[in-house]
Formats: structure tokens, C-alpha cells, sequence
């Protein structure tokens, strides 16, 4: 009785094969008029289902964990600096993971062109004193909107009938809000003041 070896397959001996043929989705293509194969018609996806079928964000190693942290303080601190000289309507946005410029974007409003860059002014202080300064700042002494990158966070400055015309927030309207203890008199509607430049 002789052994019959048996031999791995190698690029010779192996049978040369097709690869399979991709097939179309179901629903518009050549000729699918919307219809599936079964000839039921296919529904279009919601708004809605395609966010909620979105995977979620990878975990953050303990190194950028502890980043995100000192992100999310330097934030809290720029906003408490902005409410210090009578910011409205802070919000402060978490895009970790979202933006790849940014892990915070801190949004907030003043009543006047003046307050604008007062507010502006704080913010740059409140940061250089816990030793941050930023890497750009655009529309200073303009009154309207000025924009400060630190890296990490990033301060939107609008006067307020400005900010409702930009509507920054609706950009990231997925990405979650920090919770922040916004005193009554930083309300937009609560607040006395006028909405003119002066």
C-alpha cells in the first residue's frame, strides 16, 4: 500500500477562478424603476435612520482620554472668562472625534461691537493665565464676530443678531453640548440691553 501525497495548493496547481460578480443593490439601478428583486418597491432612506445606523466614536486611549480632559477645562474656563464680562447664550460643543481641528468649540454672544471684543479680550487673558495663547485670532476690533483658535478649543465671539444669522450651532447640530451653569442674566431674552452697534 503506497501513501498518496497529498500537496498544499501553490499558484500552479490551484484552480483558476472567477471572482464573483458584484450585484447591483436593489432599488434604482439599470432598469430597477425602484423595484426589488421580489418586484416590491424599495423605500428611501430617512434622515433620521441613516444617523442613527452611524457607528459609534472608537474609545480614546488613557493619553488622549487625559487630553480631552484638559481640552474640556480650557473650554469651561474660556466660557466662565466670556460670562466674566457679560457674554449671552454660551455653548460650549464637544467635536472630539468629529473635527480634526478642534476637540471644543465655545460659542457666545455679546449686545454690543464693544462687549464683542471685551469678551474677546477676557478670554484671550483668562487662557494666557493658565498659559495658553492662541495660534490665531481673526475680526479682532471689528465688533461683529471674532474667532480664537487655541489648538484645541476654538472661541466664537458674535454680536448676538450676527450669531443668529451664522448659525454656527446648526453645524454641529449632532455633536453633543458640555452641560454649563448659565446664570439667568446670560439668557438673551432675560438680559436688559440693546442690539445696535454703537
Amino acid at each position: 500500500m503506497t501513501k498518496k501525497k497529498i500537496s498544499q495548493p501553490t499558484a500552479k496547481n490551484r484552480k483558476a477562478t472567477k471572482p464573483a460578480a458584484k450585484k447591483k443593490p436593489a432599488g434604482r439601478g439599470a432598469g430597477g424603476k425602484g423595484k426589488s428583486k421580489s418586484g416590491a418597491r424599495t423605500k428611501k432612506p430617512v434622515v433620521r435612520q441613516v444617523r442613527a445606523a452611524l457607528p459609534d466614536l472608537p474609545a480614546l486611549r488613557p493619553g488622549e482620554e487625559r487630553e480631552r480632559r484638559e481640552s474640556l477645562a480650557s473650554g469651561k474656563a474660556a466660557i466662565a472668562a466670556a460670562l466674566d464680562k457679560k457674554a449671552v447664550e454660551p455653548v460650549l460643543i464637544d467635536v472630539c472625534g468629529r473635527a480634526s481641528y478642534a476637540d471644543f468649540i465655545a460659542v457666545v454672544s455679546g449686545r454690543s461691537d464693544r462687549q464683542v471684543d471685551a469678551i474677546a479680550d477676557g478670554v484671550c487673558e483668562a487662557m494666557a493665565a493658565r498659559g495658553r495663547r492662541p495660534i490665531g485670532r481673526e475680526g479682532a476690533r471689528n465688533g461683529r464676530w471674532v474667532l480664537i483658535d487655541f489648538g484645541d478649543v476654538v472661541v466664537h465671539v458674535f454680536y448676538h443678531p450676527l450669531r443668529e444669522v451664522f448659525d454656527i450651532e446648526s453645524l454641529w447640530i449632532d455633536a453633543p453640548r458640555v452641560k454649563l451653569q448659565i446664570p439667568a442674566e446670560a439668557r438673551a431674552d432675560a438680559a436688559p440691553g440693546r442690539d445696535t452697534l454703537t
